[in-house]
């Protein structure tokens, strides 16, 4: 048997994998994949809720900062079928193009992620620990996908940074449907309905703002049908200072080390 991971190292892996519970399948809707050949019985692919769409991803695009908080769900599947509902908060802080905080918070636990554009520091305030990696260059769009992809840290509402880019290409949406308006939050607002491979998903979008004030994700891939809520609240107006980016480790806490995915993958089947 061999190890080339330090215990400290797998200690960084569970504090990474615990980054995101209430995040679980609130990522990663537009992920580009190949269309099928739709059948004679496709789904319907309502023009008015795909410009819904373009007119989202323009008004992100657009945000040069912002700050938003949303009261997020997860379903959990036991293994007896049974389903726990897991609530938190997510926050975001951002500035465009590459200044970014992190914070999910709930009764278990609370993660906070930092990017100031050159280095991403995750900390544990209640375990004490932090990891970083040093000599980063990426904007918000790529880092989301080479955190995902190099330490399988999935961020919640990572769509939000790809959105009105090529890495959301509507060639994956198979169905889509103008539901009507109503409000939320008191705001006007249009609902839409989606389906993708693997997921459906809705998503009520402002009038105003053409910003998204409410998403609920089903995974097709369980057959309990586990579901992601959000409820979102934007502050698209008050300034976000360049210190809320920036990580200073605490003195009581101690470093551990970032392991990237494959690394861990290839020392475990080396293990086996």
């Amino acid at each position: 048997m061999s190890s080339a991971i330090p215990p400290v190292a797998w200690s960084a892996c569970l504090m990474l994998a615990a980054l995101a519970p209430v995040a679980h399948g609130a990522t990663r809707v537009a992920t580009p994949v190949s269309p099928p050949a739709a059948p004679a019985n496709a789904p319907e692919r309502d023009p008015e809720a795909l410009a819904a769409l373009d007119r989202m991803g323009a008004a992100l695009r657009a945000l040069k900062q912002f700050s938003l908080t949303s009261d997020a769900s997860t379903e959990i599947v036991l293994e007896d079928g049974q389903k726990v509902e897991l609530d938190g908060v997510v926050t975001y802080k951002v500035r465009a193009p590459n200044q970014l905080f992190l914070e999910l918070r709930s009764d278990r636990q609370l993660r906070q992620l930092f990017y100031d554009g050159k280095a991403l520091s995750l900390y544990s305030p209640r375990l004490k620990y932090y990891a970083q990696v040093d000599g980063l260059t990426s904007t918000l769009g790529e880092l989301v996908d080479d955190a995902a992809a190099r330490y399988g840290i999935d961020m919640p509402l990572a769509d939000m940074f790809l959105w009105g880019t090529d890495k959301a290409p509507k060639t994956a949406i198979r169905g889509a449907l103008h539901i009507g308006g109503g409000t939320v939050d008191g705001e006007a607002i249009e609902q839409y309905a989606f389906k993708q491979d693997g997921v459906d998903w809705q998503l009520w979008v402002s009038k105003a703002t053409a910003l998204p004030k409410k998403l609920v994700i089903t995974s097709l891939d369980d057959p309990a049908l586990p579901q992601y809520r959000a409820h979102l609240r934007w502050d698209t107006r008050s300034a976000v200072p360049a210190t809320a980016f920036q990580f200073t480790p605490p003195a009581d806490a101690a470093r551990i080390k970032l392991v990237p995915v494959a690394v861990v993958v290839t020392d475990a089947g080396q293990e086996n």
